[in-house]
């Protein structure tokens, strides 16, 4: 699974903690650079600013949690776990403001406080909050790492409502309701053709009954 997980380290603070052993991620998270270089230079923030706005153009949705006290083991066990189309990147509040100001996302910057790790989520919201979730249970992160807040469509939510964002299917459950609804239709259109007519309205009747 092509799983994006790149750490922003030049968008935030210090050194990587994660390395990639794909070359081609490797050379993603190197694209960040550290926070000396051009990464410092005026050019480089813009070349960052850029970056994250990219990812913004892309997402349904982001979230935010602290960044800190994550170990280099436990950041690759969040990056397997996060679904396809969903971005970590730890950012600095500056460059945050910076790129998502006159956008969809523009109300994140009230989430701005202390060291961040945003969540770009591309395509399925809710596998991605099940996933980070999962991780800090498994963890033992939930009191010091616990989801911050989130954006949809300009509307902020607070950790609550991003709880209950997280709460709804994903969207392989969401193919697995409907992929059962398709195949139980056939099933009650054939008990329906195959009633005698002295019992056909009891058959639809039943054909039109959800499934215990």
């Amino acid at each position: 699974m092509k799983v994006v997980f790149t750490l922003l380290v030049a968008l935030g603070y210090g050194t990587a903690f994660m390395t990639n052993p794909a070359a081609s991620r490797s050379e993603r998270t190197k694209i960040f650079g550290g926070a000396g270089g051009r990464a410092s230079t005026l050019e480089g923030k813009k070349e960052k600013v850029a970056q994250i706005q990219s990812l913004i153009d892309t997402s349904q949705m982001v979230f935010t949690v602290p960044a800190g006290s994550i170990t280099v083991s436990q950041s690759e066990i969040l990056r397997r776990s996060l679904p396809e189309g969903t971005t970590a990147a730890v950012v600095k509040n500056t460059l945050m403001e910076r790129a998502v100001s006159g956008t969809d996302y523009e109300t994140a910057a009230e989430l701005l406080k202390g060291p961040h790790m945003w969540f770009f989520i591309e395509d399925d919201i809710g596998a991605s909050i099940k996933a980070y979730n999962g991780f800090i249970k498994e963890n033992d992160l939930m009191e010091s790492h616990g989801i911050i807040g989130g954006v949809i469509e300009s509307t902020l939510y607070d950790a609550d409502g991003v709880k209950q964002i997280g709460n709804l299917p994903s969207k392989l459950e969401l193919y697995a309701k409907i992929a059962g609804s398709i195949k139980a239709v056939p099933t009650k259109v054939a008990r329906v053709i195959k009633a005698p007519n002295s019992k056909l309205a009891r058959a639809i009747k039943l054909a039109t009954m959800p499934d215990e």
